[in-house]
């Protein structure tokens, strides 16, 4: 996997994160710089922490499977890749939020809600699930990593710090523009990694131009 596939990889990892990200800037009244901060080191963390979990169970198996281990890899950034698109069709909002008593004119805002301005904690306790819930897909390629013989260290310390940056600007996205770019961004994830994991096929299956 060449550095353009990871770089690409790595930001639709990122998408989800970013999601929610946009949801924590979103309640901020201006962007708390030390908040954006901790919330992009857990999901950077974490986002590289996954996949080196995946990488290291699937590698006790990667020799027992070679033949196929294409298709696996294949089938894994595509179910996450679907998952992520249909994800970006639904209406889910943001955490946080309360009912307004006017229509919220400041911002767009999920479902004519507005932000509760005591703004979005950053405590473990709130942060741990949110940053396990969004690095879960990673553990999945983390298992195609080992099929693809993929040198681990960088790749997953380039998808934390891709990761990192992408959480803070999604934390001042949120904050500036409201909820606009949310489902896009994870419609434009889940096909990256659609469009990765058929380039990863068509490579093994040898079809010319890949």
């Amino acid at each position: 996997m060449g550095f353009v596939e990871l770089f690409f990889l790595a930001a639709g990892l990122s998408m989800d994160a970013f999601a929610v990200a946009v949801c924590a800037g979103l309640t901020m009244p201006r962007v708390n710089m030390k908040k954006a901060l901790v919330i992009g080191l857990y999901f950077g963390i974490f986002q590289a922490v996954m996949p080196l979990i995946g990488y290291l169970a699937a590698a006790l198996f990667a020799d027992r499977i070679i033949s196929y281990d294409h298709w696996i890899a294949f089938g894994l950034l595509c179910f996450l890749g679907v998952k992520m698109i249909v994800s970006s069709f639904v209406k889910d909002g943001c955490q946080d939020r309360e009912c307004p008593d006017e229509a919220c004119a400041d911002r767009e805002c999920p479902g004519g809600k507005k932000p509760d301005r005591s703004e979005a904690s950053v405590s473990p306790a709130q942060m741990l699930p949110l940053a396990v819930a969004t690095s879960i897909d990673a553990l999945a390629v983390g298992v195609s990593f080992a099929f693809l013989h993929v040198s681990i260290l960088p790749a997953v310390l380039f998808i934390g710090i891709t990761t990192f940056a992408i959480s803070l600007a999604g934390v001042k996205t949120g904050n500036v523009f409201g909820t606009r770019f949310k489902s896009k961004a994870e419609l434009a994830g889940g096909i990256i990694l659609v469009l990765i994991g058929l380039k990863i096929l068509l490579e093994h299956l040898g079809v010319a131009g890949f």
